[in-house]
């Protein structure tokens, strides 16, 4: 069953040009794709340090805006980085990414070619209505692979049981394993331009090509 996601409104007051893009799939998740890798190290990590040596981090399309975002929802965006940066960041140092799964590697590949944040969540642990939100005063959650998280005034993706993800550092509730069935995969715009259209377009193909994604489900969120 489609997600029902919504943006709040104290959210688009703040940052009017938000938006999210959101793919839900059937999907087998395994530990690696060989081809996704091959191309990740020839094609995408040369583009993503051409980028950087062209712009600079923080300027580089969609990390710009990010970063700006958050300034106006209250975080300070060179301490709490969007996800993206972060990537961009440890390509740039030479460190490369993390192997996770398949469906995280797609998600990171996304990421790292758009500028955008991208979290992909187990629909199965989530509920059916989510929204998209400013993190409140005080409010945590236990990142993955990392402690308690403050996630106050962060952009937050939440259900009625409490936050599940940021475009910083998604909570461990709803990570992607190889149990996962279903996955929502989530690209968080904060850009008035037409990456996000595009992001949809390849993040698919990247999603069926390399993850094995079936019955793919694409829409936009304003």
């Amino acid at each position: 069953m489609k997600k029902d996601l919504t943006i709040d409104r104290e959210m688009k007051e703040k940052w009017a040009a938000t938006r999210v893009g959101c793919l839900q799939y059937k999907v087998k998740v395994e530990k690696k794709n060989p081809d996704m890798w091959n191309y990740l190290k020839k094609d995408v990590f040369k583009k993503t340090k051409d980028a950087i040596f062209d712009y600079g981090v923080n300027e580089i399309p969609n990390v710009k805006e990010s970063r700006a975002a958050y300034k106006a929802f209250g975080k300070d965006p060179s301490r709490y980085r969007v996800s993206s940066e972060a990537l961009i960041r440890r390509i740039g140092q030479g460190k490369g990414l993390y192997e996770v799964n398949t469906v995280v590697d797609v998600n990171n590949l996304i990421s790292i070619e758009s500028g955008f944040s991208v979290g992909s969540y187990d629909t199965a642990r989530i509920d059916d209505t989510l929204v998209f939100r400013v993190g409140r005063p005080g409010e945590t959650y236990k990142g993955i692979g990392k402690e308690e998280i403050n996630i106050e005034a962060l952009p937050v993706l939440a259900d009625k049981a409490g936050a599940i993800g940021s475009s910083t550092s998604d909570s461990e509730r709803a990570m992607i394993t190889e149990d996962a069935k279903e996955v929502l995969t989530l690209i968080y715009s904060f850009s008035d331009n037409q990456d996000l259209e595009r992001a949809l377009e390849y993040g698919k193909r990247y999603l069926e090509k390399y993850a094995g994604a079936e019955e793919v489900e694409s829409w936009i969120v304003e």
